[in-house]
């Protein structure tokens, strides 16, 4: 299971160099990772891809004033729910930017003890709720996310790609004649079986932007993002080399006397208006090629 990163991102979003500055210099911390945007536009680009923990977000911006940022952030799914403190001059009517969304405003000139202290409470409220959201992600058996992370992140990625115009690739994973592993072995030696394999799959895809769960009885998926083909057949072979060295006996596998995995594999680009479910339907199809074709392979759709 991959270890979430300790570190959080704070995404500061001002005009004025400036301030930038003095809230840099307020919050600089081995605990923090923090980005800057100049401007609206950027700000909302950075949100989606980087994913902060929490957005500073000055409100006297031009072209796009803080305000309008906020409400865009809100209107959309993926950066909901992002807390964003606001930074108001002394005096402003605080309840506009609250009705918006935001979670609390700092005011100039900036008193470094209070945005220190709103800063920390907000990140932390921000890491509980992670944490929780993270349990009611994960699978029960085996630790690793499951169909309703599975589902989210593939949604996620497939917007992503789509404004990256950027490959997308997923690989759906069957172990091999498992109905019959649980006939023979048992039910409790069936779940160490998937417990071992999920662990493995789940080690073996290393980049943070990638994601392994399990997608339903003995079927798992990996989603790759900014993957093409090839690198998408790279790393099927990786999952299931690791397999192999699990060295589990099979006795009633027709695919070999240990357990092995078949894979589909499917790539696109998404483009606007389009549905991940395509790039799902192609994995399965070729996973069904896979298995028709003797099993313990891979094939890939085009």
């Amino acid at each position: 299971m991959k270890i979430e990163n300790l570190m959080q991102k704070i995404l500061i979003v001002d005009d004025i160099s400036a301030n930038i500055k003095e809230l840099i210099d307020v919050l600089k911390s081995p605990d923090y990772d923090i980005i800057v945007a100049t401007g609206g536009k950027t700000a909302l680009e950075l949100a989606t891809y980087e994913e902060p923990d929490l957005i500073i977000l000055n409100i006297a911006m031009p072209e796009m004033d803080g305000y309008t940022v906020c409400t865009q952030l809100k209107a959309d799914a993926a950066t909901q729910p992002i807390p964003v403190i606001f930074i108001a001059q002394q005096g402003i009517d605080d309840a506009k930017g609250l009705e918006l969304g935001a979670v609390d405003y700092i005011t100039k000139p900036f008193h470094a003890a209070i945005v220190k202290a709103r800063v920390k409470n907000y990140l932390e409220l921000k890491r509980q709720r992670d944490i929780l959201k993270n349990l009611s992600t994960r699978d029960n058996l085996t630790g690793i996310p499951n169909r309703s992370r599975f589902d989210k992140f593939l949604e996620h990625e497939w917007r992503r790609a789509i404004r990256g115009i950027s490959h997308l690739s997923l690989i759906v994973i069957d172990i091999d004649y498992f109905k019959l592993f649980n006939e023979h072995y048992g039910y409790v030696a069936g779940d160490e079986c998937l417990k071992q394999i999920a662990h493995a799959l789940d080690k073996t895809a290393e980049r943070a932007t990638d994601l392994v769960a399990r997608y339903e009885g003995d079927k798992f998926a990996c989603i790759l993002p900014l993957t093409d083909a090839k690198g998408a057949i790279v790393m099927a072979n990786k999952l299931r080399e690791r397999v192999l060295l699990l060295n589990i006996p099979h006795a009633y596998s027709d695919a070999a006397d240990h357990v092995t995995i078949s894979q589909g594999i499917a790539t696109l680009r998404p483009y606007p208006n389009s549905s991940p479910t395509m790039l799902i339907i192609d994995a399965n199809k070729a996973l069904s090629e896979a298995k028709a074709s003797g099993r313990n392979q891979m094939k890939s759709w085009e």
